[in-house]
């Protein structure tokens, strides 16, 4: 059991509540992120604040260091793999901006929509590649070759969801394939290197990568109902995008195989693009066969199985903060 303060963090918690024992870490990858951009050029440095301005909930780099404090202890080699993580992280915002035509993010004008396309992807490689750079002040090669092999396993899911584009055909097992790859991946490596660089032998390791891939996959089914049942407001960025991308997600794949024939038609007909319909029709759709009550319970299940995985750990605030941050997974609006 993981205890009576893991209960009261997963149903009564805030972000600064399951931060509370890594903010000052926080604070350090922070630190740590914004020196390795810095530039001589200030137009550069311009559009590393305006990336600064996306950092918001900073998932991955505290699960990788609530990972390692469980694990051990947290070491300078997890701040700087915390800031790598995220300037991969941050990489996958500003390119999907451009691949999802998205005008906003945290309530403010995308990289994209400042300066175009060019500039986005230029900006998207040159996080990369900083990533990389300072990846490589450790002192060995194991970090940087996970990072790399996951990153491209990102890649892979972002050419797996481009091959999928308007595919009504789209299975359910398919999709969670695709998420585990664009989502979970940098989320699951994340935990790891955070359980390794604390000293973790390889069943702690491999079960913290699996809790961050669990985590990974529900937290990336929640965004895709947040797309359709989200506040624009609230979420501060671009939505109703996947449908008009034709991007098929866990509900629109329930609904099509549980709708009438005619509404499995038009929503058939929407996602391939033939015709055009809005988020309130869409959401109609979904309330009619249950498919965002599906998705949110297919969500939970991961995280459950999340949860599970952290008993190879001993009781501590770290992995009542890990548990307790899977569950927040499934009630966040943003």
């Amino acid at each position: 059991m993981i205890g009576d303060r893991a209960a009261m963090l997963m149903f009564d918690t805030t972000l600064t509540e399951l931060y509370a024992a890594i903010q000052d870490d926080l604070d350090v990858v922070r630190g740590v992120f914004d020196d390795e951009l810095a530039s001589d050029l200030p137009f550069v440095n311009e559009f590393c604040e305006t990336v600064r301005s996306y950092r918001g909930k900073m998932l991955r780099p505290a699960m990788l260091l609530l990972a390692g404090k469980a694990c051990g202890g947290i070491t300078p080699a997890h701040h700087t793999l915390g800031a790598v993580v995220e300037m991969v992280h941050m990489a996958t915002l500003v390119h999907d901006d451009v691949l999802d035509g998205a005008d906003e993010r945290r309530r403010r004008p995308t990289i994209r929509a400042l300066s175009g396309n060019v500039a986005a992807v230029l900006l998207g490689d040159y996080l990369i590649s900083h990533a990389f750079h300072l990846c490589s002040g450790l002192n060995e090669p194991f970090a940087s070759r996970r990072i790399g092999a996951a990153t491209n396993v990102v890649c892979e899911g972002e050419l797996l969801q481009n091959r999928h584009c308007r595919d009504v055909a789209l299975t359910e097992a398919e999709y969670i394939e695709l998420v585990r790859r664009k989502t979970g991946a940098l989320t699951a490596v994340a935990c790891e290197l955070g359980a390794r660089y604390a000293g973790a032998d390889e069943r702690v390791t491999g079960a913290l990568a699996g809790y961050g891939m669990d985590a990974g996959v529900a937290f990336q089914i929640v965004d895709d109902v947040l797309d359709v049942t989200g506040d624009a407001g609230e979420i501060g960025k671009s939505l109703g995008l996947d449908l008009r991308l034709g991007k098929h997600t866990l509900p629109t794949i329930h609904c099509l195989g549980q709708a009438e024939d005619r509404t499995a038609r038009e929503l058939a007909d929407a996602l391939s693009g033939t015709v055009a319909i809005d988020r309130a029709a869409l959401r109609g759709w979904l309330a009619g066969t249950g498919s965002i009550e599906y998705a949110l319970a297919v969500a939970e299940s991961y995280v459950k199985s999340a949860v599970k995985r952290l008993d190879v750990l001993p009781p501590s605030e770290a992995r009542s903060s890990l548990a307790a941050m899977a569950e927040f997974i499934t009630r966040r609006t943003f």
